[in-house]
C-alpha cells in the first residue's frame, strides 16, 4: 500500500466527518453567499483545523467569490482542497527530512506521557534501517515502570540494539552509554526515548537540558533532531503542546500519531500552518511500518 493510501485508510474517521459536514452545506443548488461561508467556516473549526486556519481559508473563498471565480457551491470543495493545499505547506521535502548526516547522529523523542513516543521509537528505528541505517536505540525513560521494557520489545521488533539501565537509573547516565556504544559500534543513529513531560513540569526540563549537554560534550557537532510526538486524538490540545514545547524544547520537527483513531486529523492542517517547525511523520496504525513521513499536499488530497 502506497503513502497516498495508507493515508487515505488512515484519515477515514477525519474524513467521514469533514465530508458530512461538507456535504450538509455544500448543496448542488445553493449560491455561494455569506450564509454558506459562515457554515463552512464553523464546520471547518469543529473538524479541529483551528480558528486561524479556517478564519484564513474562508477568507480566500471570500476573495474567490468577490472575483467572480467562485459562484456555484458545487465549485466549493474543489477550491477548499486547493486553498489548504497551499496553505498546509510544511516546508520542502529537505525541511521535512531528518537531518542524520553525522557518525552517529542523534534524534531525541520528547512528549508527554502516553502521546505515543515509545512506539514512535520503535517504528522510526524500523524506518531508519530500512533506509540501511544502522540504528541503538536508548532506553531514557527510566521513570516510568517497564518503559524500558516496551522499548526493548520494539527494538526486538525492528531488529537493532538497545542500551538501558534498571529503573530509577539516571537517564543521562544511560544516554552517555549510549553514545559511546555507538562510538565504538559505527552506529548511524542513536534513538534516545525520553520520560513523558509537560512544559511546566521543571525537574523534568531540567533532565532534558542534561542529556543535551551530555550529547554536545559526548558527540560535538554532531547532527542532532528533537522531535516532538503529539497524539492527534487530542485535537487543538496538541496545538497547544505544540506551541508549549516549542518554546522550552528547541524541537525541529514534530510527530503526529494515532490519526487513524480520530475525527480529529484536521489538527495536522493547523499545526503546519501555524507553527514554525516543521510535521516530519505522521502515524496512520498501529502495525510497524505505519509511521509515514509526511507529505502536506497528499495528506490534503486524502482527507478530501
Amino acid at each position: 500500500m502506497g503513502f497516498f493510501d495508507k493515508v487515505k485508510a488512515g484519515l477515514t474517521k477525519t474524513r467521514n466527518v469533514i465530508a458530512e459536514k461538507l456535504d450538509a452545506i455544500v448543496k448542488v443548488f445553493r449560491p455561494v453567499d455569506e450564509d454558506l461561508l459562515d457554515e463552512l467556516e464553523e464546520a471547518l473549526i469543529l473538524s479541529d483545523l483551528g480558528v486561524d486556519t479556517a478564519t484564513e481559508a474562508v477568507e480566500r473563498l471570500r476573495g474567490q467569490v468577490k472575483a467572480g471565480r467562485l459562484k456555484e457551491a458545487s465549485q466549493v470543495r474543489e477550491a477548499l482542497a486547493d486553498i489548504l493545499s497551499e496553505m498546509v505547506g510544511g516546508g520542502s521535502p529537505e525541511d521535512r527530512a531528518l537531518k542524520i548526516g553525522t557518525k552517529p547522529s542523534v534524534i531525541l523523542v520528547i512528549g508527554v506521557n502516553g502521546s505515543g513516543k515509545t512506539t514512535t521509537v520503535g517504528k522510526l528505528a524500523h524506518n531508519l534501517k530500512a533506509d540501511g541505517k544502522s540504528v541503538l536505540l536508548a532506553a531514557g525513560d527510566t521513570f516510568r515502570a517497564a518503559a524500558a521494557d516496551q522499548l526493548e520489545i520494539w527494538a526486538g521488533r525492528a531488529g537493532v540494539d538497545i542500551v538501558r539501565q534498571n529503573e530509577g537509573a539516571d537517564p543521562a547516565a544511560v544516554v552517555y552509554d549510549a553514545l559511546q556504544a555507538a562510538k565504538a559500534r559505527g552506529t548511524d543513529v542513536v534513538l534516545v526515548d525520553t520520560a513523558g513531560r509537560l512544559q511546566n513540569k521543571v525537574n523534568l526540563m531540567k533532565e532534558l537540558e542534561k542529556i543535551s549537554r551530555v550529547i554536545d560534550r559526548a558527540l560535538p557537532g554532531c547532527d542532532r533532531e528533537t522531535l516532538l510526538v503529539l497524539d492527534g486524538t487530542t485535537g487543538q490540545n496538541a496545538l497547544s503542546q505544540a506551541r508549549a514545547f516549542s518554546e522550552t524544547s528547541g524541537i525541529t520537527g514534530i510527530v503526529l500519531t494515532k490519526l487513524d483513531g480520530t475525527a480529529k486529523g484536521g489538527v495536522v492542517i493547523a499545526i503546519t500552518h501555524s507553527m514554525g517547525v516543521p510535521v516530519k511523520y505522521i502515524g496512520v496504525g498501529e502495525k510497524i511500518d505505519d509511521l509515514l513521513p509526511f507529505d502536506p499536499q497528499e495528506f490534503v488530497k486524502a482527507l478530501f
